[in-house]
Protein backbone atom coordinates (compact mmCIF):
# COMPACT_ATOMS: atom_id res chain seq x y z
CA UNK A 1 0.00 0.00 0.00
CA UNK A 2 2.45 2.54 1.23
CA UNK A 3 5.75 3.09 -0.67
CA UNK A 4 8.52 2.50 1.79
CA UNK A 5 10.99 4.39 -0.18
CA UNK A 6 8.89 7.32 -1.62
CA UNK A 7 7.70 7.92 2.54
CA UNK A 8 11.83 7.77 3.58
CA UNK A 9 12.31 10.24 0.80
CA UNK A 10 8.83 12.36 2.20
CA UNK A 11 10.52 12.32 5.71
CA UNK A 12 14.44 13.89 4.39
CA UNK A 13 12.33 16.25 2.44
CA UNK A 14 10.08 17.36 5.14
CA UNK A 15 13.07 17.43 7.52
CA UNK A 16 15.36 19.20 5.56
CA UNK A 17 12.61 21.79 4.65
CA UNK A 18 11.47 22.88 7.81
CA UNK A 19 14.59 23.10 9.41
CA UNK A 20 16.38 25.54 6.89
CA UNK A 21 12.97 27.27 6.54
CA UNK A 22 13.29 28.50 10.24
CA UNK A 23 16.74 30.13 9.03
CA UNK A 24 14.78 31.89 6.21
CA UNK A 25 12.34 33.13 8.39
CA UNK A 26 14.64 34.42 11.34
CA UNK A 27 16.16 36.27 7.93
CA UNK A 28 13.01 37.63 7.65
CA UNK A 29 11.98 38.79 10.62
CA UNK A 30 15.73 40.39 10.92
CA UNK A 31 16.21 41.96 7.61
CA UNK A 32 19.34 43.78 8.75
CA UNK A 33 21.20 40.33 8.31
CA UNK A 34 20.89 40.87 4.74
CA UNK A 35 23.71 43.98 4.67
CA UNK A 36 25.97 41.98 6.51
CA UNK A 37 25.89 39.04 4.63
CA UNK A 38 26.05 42.17 1.48
CA UNK A 39 29.00 43.34 3.51
CA UNK A 40 30.38 40.26 3.65
CA UNK A 41 29.92 39.23 0.15
CA UNK A 42 31.83 42.46 -0.90
CA UNK A 43 34.82 41.51 1.54
CA UNK A 44 35.51 38.56 -1.12
CA UNK A 45 34.94 41.04 -3.96
CA UNK A 46 31.00 39.45 -5.09
CA UNK A 47 28.18 42.04 -5.30
CA UNK A 48 26.30 42.88 -2.50
CA UNK A 49 22.73 41.95 -4.20
CA UNK A 50 23.64 38.65 -4.24
CA UNK A 51 22.61 38.52 -0.30
CA UNK A 52 19.36 38.52 -1.64
CA UNK A 53 19.92 35.08 -2.59
CA UNK A 54 19.90 34.00 0.72
CA UNK A 55 15.97 34.35 0.45
CA UNK A 56 15.55 31.83 -2.08
CA UNK A 57 18.03 29.59 -0.66
CA UNK A 58 16.30 29.94 3.08
CA UNK A 59 12.44 30.50 2.20
CA UNK A 60 11.40 29.64 -1.85
CA UNK A 61 13.48 26.29 -2.02
CA UNK A 62 13.04 25.06 1.72
CA UNK A 63 9.16 25.37 0.98
CA UNK A 64 9.86 23.87 -2.86
CA UNK A 65 11.20 20.77 -0.80
CA UNK A 66 8.20 20.66 1.61
CA UNK A 67 5.57 20.42 -1.11
CA UNK A 68 7.86 18.38 -3.66
CA UNK A 69 7.78 21.25 -6.17
CA UNK A 70 10.34 21.00 -8.58
CA UNK A 71 12.51 18.79 -5.93
CA UNK A 72 15.86 18.46 -7.17
CA UNK A 73 15.99 22.30 -8.12
CA UNK A 74 15.08 22.94 -4.35
CA UNK A 75 18.06 20.74 -3.51
CA UNK A 76 20.76 22.43 -6.05
CA UNK A 77 19.74 25.68 -4.78
CA UNK A 78 19.71 24.82 -0.74
CA UNK A 79 23.51 23.46 -1.80
CA UNK A 80 24.62 26.19 -3.63
CA UNK A 81 23.27 28.64 -0.52
CA UNK A 82 25.14 26.01 2.16
CA UNK A 83 28.47 26.88 -0.36
CA UNK A 84 27.98 30.16 -0.07
CA UNK A 85 27.67 30.02 3.76
CA UNK A 86 30.24 27.50 4.53
CA UNK A 87 32.62 29.81 2.59
CA UNK A 88 31.45 33.61 3.89
CA UNK A 89 31.27 32.48 7.53
CA UNK A 90 32.56 29.50 8.11
CA UNK A 91 35.77 28.31 6.20
CA UNK A 92 37.91 28.50 9.36
CA UNK A 93 35.61 25.70 11.23
CA UNK A 94 36.07 22.90 7.94
CA UNK A 95 38.36 21.07 9.66
CA UNK A 96 37.74 21.93 13.26
CA UNK A 97 36.54 19.73 16.09
CA UNK A 98 34.03 21.36 18.60
CA UNK A 99 34.41 20.98 22.38
CA UNK A 100 32.54 17.96 22.63
CA UNK A 101 34.52 15.81 19.46
CA UNK A 102 32.39 16.68 17.04
CA UNK A 103 33.09 18.27 13.70
CA UNK A 104 32.27 22.04 13.94
CA UNK A 105 30.37 22.34 10.64
CA UNK A 106 28.24 19.35 11.57
CA UNK A 107 24.64 21.44 10.73
CA UNK A 108 26.36 22.88 8.35
CA UNK A 109 27.95 19.13 6.79
CA UNK A 110 24.11 17.86 7.68
CA UNK A 111 22.17 20.03 5.27
CA UNK A 112 24.67 20.05 2.57
CA UNK A 113 24.83 16.60 2.42
CA UNK A 114 21.23 16.09 2.70
CA UNK A 115 20.58 18.79 -0.12
CA UNK A 116 22.70 16.00 -2.44
CA UNK A 117 20.89 13.51 -1.54
CA UNK A 118 17.53 14.79 -1.79
CA UNK A 119 19.21 16.12 -5.46
CA UNK A 120 20.39 12.95 -6.99
CA UNK A 121 16.94 10.99 -5.32
CA UNK A 122 14.31 13.07 -6.05
CA UNK A 123 10.92 13.53 -4.13
CA UNK A 124 9.41 10.27 -4.30
CA UNK A 125 5.60 9.76 -4.93
CA UNK A 126 4.32 11.93 -2.21
CA UNK A 127 5.09 15.55 -4.15
CA UNK A 128 3.21 17.93 -5.97
CA UNK A 129 5.39 17.16 -8.81
CA UNK A 130 6.94 13.67 -8.05
CA UNK A 131 10.20 13.28 -9.86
Amino acid sequence: MFNKDSIAKLILRLSLGFLILFHGVAKVIDPSSIEFFGNRLAEFSLPSLLAYGVYIGELVAPLMLIIGFYTRTAAFLITVNMVFAIMLFHIHHLIELNQYGGWELELQGFYFLTAIIIFLQGSGKYAVRPS
